[in-house]
């Protein structure tokens, strides 16, 4: 048996309402409210986010590949999820693969793990999608967009939906589409979008689908597509082919929360399906984007046994209201600003990244064989590794030791109105670990006015900064989600 054995998402915790869109530039706007990446988030670090929530119970070891399905890259010539397996304690010797160029990249990926696992090259393997795709200001598509991720893991034990079969076609038509120069998505008019791609091309890859395993409407309990610009033409397909009102998720109530997600938007509507699917159901899955796939999925009694993380449910109800729409001008570094009156930052010593990239990217730091004391150099402020145990006095007798999973306390902290930062004060903690160790860090995600001693923080992979197209992550501390 093969299919899915796990999943999670990730919803940033900022949403606007986009009453705030047409306060800026006047016109009409869509009901609702859409997620926004903080300014320190981009597709990777939440596409690590998700892979996270999917592998909750799950040992890192065992993962055998990693595949980043995406149209935002951070980069057009490097591989993402390199960076990605190493914040999330993969092996080396695992296949690594950027999926890029189209809205059904997620589900292209899936179907290529599908096939790695049943070739028997790989036991599993882990397809994160996530996109923060972006539309020029004051049009209707920049109320549309959302910024999400979702993450599943293929293989063949413990499987909690099997994959009996799928199907595949391509459709040249441009209907969306960014070139290499360009920030902002176009797209063509509906009657093209709509009329002549995705309201031919979605029936014929369910219907083939179903036709190809012997299957009707009548045998699924959750069908899952996502929706185009137009999310109405979502009922009218499945109204086309037979579909119960009832058997549908709606991606109505993703789009009126969240908005179009993306790659991200059919492994999030997949992930909200599995939180309320039963043993025995069928799940009818598919992604657009010129051409589509779709899979016929059959829930088992394992999902019963898969523990709870925080997946979709969860992350939609934490949540944070924006009250300005300059803040995600700012954040997307749309509008030039004046700079800060400081020295300039230095630029990123690729060599002093690739030697600390354990440190940095993983978040590992060391453990004494003699006393148990964790210890961590702080992403390099010391000049050389840590030899000697702060406590015991031991000499390079130390295990490795992961902090990137442990939960914190703020043992001090400050809110820095002077220094530069996309979304004043500056906010830094001095945090102690659940099982020690006493480390600075940015905090994000954060209401000033709720930091305080003694607050539980966990930590979250994100963007520091930019120089000369190389991106900088690292771990930052957050207030506990969920």
């Amino acid at each position: 048996m093969i299919g899915i054995t796990s999943y999670g998402a990730y919803i940033p915790w900022h949403r606007i309402n986009r009453q705030n869109f047409a306060k800026a530039w006047g016109g009409f706007a869509i009901p609702g409210e859409r997620a926004i990446a903080y300014y320190d988030e981009d597709s990777v670090t939440m596409a690590v986010e998700a892979a996270i929530d999917c592998l909750r119970e799950i040992d890192t070891s065992t993962v055998d590949g990693l595949l980043f399905a995406t149209t935002t890259s951070p980069y057009k010539e490097k591989l993402c999820s390199a960076t990605m397996a190493l914040a999330l304690h993969l092996r080396r010797d695992i296949q690594t693969a950027d999926i890029t160029g189209s809205l059904r990249s997620g589900t292209t990926a899936l179907g290529f793990a599908l096939d790695a696992v049943k070739a028997g090259r790989v036991s599993n393997v882990l397809v994160a999608a996530s996109d923060t795709r972006m539309a020029p200001p004051s049009g209707i598509n920049e109320q549309a967009l959302g910024d999400s991720a979702g993450a599943i893991l293929v293989g063949k034990k413990n499987v909690i939906a099997e994959i009996l079969d799928s199907y595949s076609i391509s459709d040249e038509l441009a209907a969306t589409w960014r070139s290499e120069n360009d920030t902002f998505i176009r797209s063509w008019e509906d009657r093209m979008v709509m009329d002549e791609s995705y309201s031919k091309v979605m029936p014929e890859v369910l219907t083939g689908v179903m036709n190809k395993c012997g299957l009707s409407p009548k045998d699924f309990a959750k069908v899952v597509f996502d929706p185009p610009g137009d999310v109405r033409r979502h009922g009218r397909v499945a109204s086309e082919l037979g579909f119960d009102p009832a058997q549908l998720l709606d991606p109505a109530g993703i789009f009126m929360n969240l908005g179009l997600l993306g790659s991200a938007m059919p492994f999030v509507m997949l992930v909200s399906a599995l939180e309320q699917a039963e043993p025995g159901e069928k799940i009818l899955f598919a992604g657009y984007g010129n051409g589509a796939e779709a899979f016929v999925l059959q829930v088992t009694n394992a999902i019963k046994k898969l523990g709870a993380g925080r997946g979709f449910s969860k992350h939609l109800e934490s949540k944070h209201m924006m009250e300005n729409y300059n803040d995600y001008l700012r954040w997307r570094e749309i509008v030039p600003l004046d700079q800060a009156r400081r020295p300039e930052r230095g630029h990123i010593s690729i060599a002093a990244n690739w030697r600390q990239r354990k440190d940095l990217l993983g978040l590992w730091g060391i453990k004494c064989r003699r006393c148990k004391t964790p210890q961590y150099d702080n992403g390099g402020i010391t000049t050389t590794p840590i030899r000697v145990c702060a406590v015991c006095g031991a000499v390079d007798d130390f295990d490795d030791y992961d902090f990137s999973r442990k939960k914190a306390t703020v043992f001090s902290y400050t809110l820095d109105q002077l220094a530069p930062a996309p979304d004043p004060p500056s906010s830094v903690v001095l945090i102690d670990f659940e099982d020690g160790g006493r480390m600075l860090f940015d905090l994000t995600d954060r209401n000033p006015e709720e930091v305080k001693v003694g607050m539980k923080v966990e930590m979250t992979f994100r963007k520091v900064f930019v120089d000369r197209g190389i991106t900088s992550y690292y771990w930052k501390a957050r207030p506990i989600r969920c």
